[in-house]
C-alpha cells in the first residue's frame, strides 16, 4: 500500500531500497567482491553504485545499468559485470514537479522539504537541463584495496554545461552514515550518454524532480574472505563527507 503524500511530502512506496555491502568497507579498502548486474532485475529499476575495483561510477536508469569510467564515454554494462557496492529500488513512474534555477544546496533543500520523514529512506530522480554539472569518476584499482579516500584523491573531474540528462540518487537518514551515505548522494548521466559520474556540484536550469520514500531497507553483505576477516569500524564521518558529500550539506538545510 502506498502512503499518500500530504503538504508536498513524498509518497511512501511499497518495496525496499536494497543495498549490497556497506560504505565503511569501501572506506577501509574492502571491496574485492560484488554482485552481478543481472541480480538487479529483481531489486528495482533505479539505483547508483560503483564499478569493480572502484573503477568508475554506476547509474541504473529505467532498469539499465551504465558504467562511467575515466577512459571512455559511459556505456551500458554487461549483465555479468560485478558491483562491489550498489543501492537499488523500484521507483517506477512517480509523479514529479518542476524545479528551476537551483544549485546543489538549493536542490538539497528542495529534496529536504519533500521528505516524508527524515527517519525514512528516499529515492530521488531529476530529469531536465543542467546549465552546469561537475562529475567525478575514479580509476580502477588493482591488487590490495586502497581506501576510498585515497582513490578519490586521484579522481578525474569533468565539468559540462547546457546538458540535458538524468540525476539519480538517494537521501539516507543520518544514523546510517557509514552503512550508506547519509544525506543526498547523486549520480548523473547525460541523455546523449557522453557524460556521467558522481555529482560534485551542479546548477539546474529547468527539470522535473521526483522524490519517494521507503520504510524498508534491505542490506546484503559480501561473503568473500577479505570482508569476513576484516573487522569494520566507523570513524570516518569527515572523510565520507569529503569524498561523497551528504551529511554535512544535509545538516546545513535542517
Amino acid at each position: 500500500m502506498v502512503l499518500p503524500s500530504s503538504d508536498g511530502r513524498a509518497p511512501v512506496l511499497p518495496g525496499a531500497i536494497r543495498q549490497f555491502a556497506v560504505l565503511d568497507a569501501l572506506m577501509g579498502g574492502v571491496y574485492s567482491s560484488g554482485i552481478p548486474v543481472s541480480e538487479l532485475d529483481s531489486w528495482g529499476d533505479t539505483g547508483i553504485g560503483c564499478c569493480e575495483g572502484l573503477g568508475g561510477e554506476v547509474i541504473l536508469i529505467d532498469g539499465e545499468a551504465f558504467e562511467c569510467t575515466v577512459d571512455a564515454e559511459p556505456r551500458r554494462m554487461r549483465r555479468d559485470e560485478m558491483l562491489p557496492f550498489v543501492d537499488v529500488c523500484p521507483m517506477g513512474d512517480v509523479p514529479g514537479e518542476p524545479v528551476a534555477d537551483l544549485g546543489l544546496d538549493g536542490l538539497t533543500a528542495a529534496v529536504g522539504q519533500r521528505l516524508a520523514s527524515r527517519n525514512l529512506f528516499h529515492a530521488v530522480r531529476i530529469d531536465g537541463v543542467l546549465t552546469r554539472v561537475r562529475t567525478r569518476v575514479t580509476a580502477k584499482q588493482h591488487g590490495p584495496g586502497r581506501p576510498l579516500a585515497e582513490v578519490a584523491a586521484e579522481q578525474i573531474e569533468t565539468e559540462t554545461r547546457s546538458r540535458s540528462g538524468t540525476l539519480i540518487g538517494f537521501w539516507m537518514p543520518r544514523i546510517y552514515q557509514g552503512i550508506s551515505v547519509a544525506g543526498l548522494h547523486l549520480h548523473f548521466l547525460s541523455d546523449d550518454r557522453r557524460v556521467g559520474g558522481h555529482v560534485l556540484d551542479l546548477d539546474i536550469g529547468a527539470a522535473v524532480l521526483r522524490v519517494c520514500g521507503y520504510s524498508q531497507f534491505s542490506l546484503r553483505l559480501p561473503l568473500d574472505e577479505h570482508f569476513l576477516s576484516t573487522e569494520l569500524t566507523h570513524g570516518e564521518d569527515h572523510r565520507i563527507v569529503a569524498v561523497e558529500g551528504g551529511a554535512e550539506r544535509s545538516s546545513q538545510n535542517d
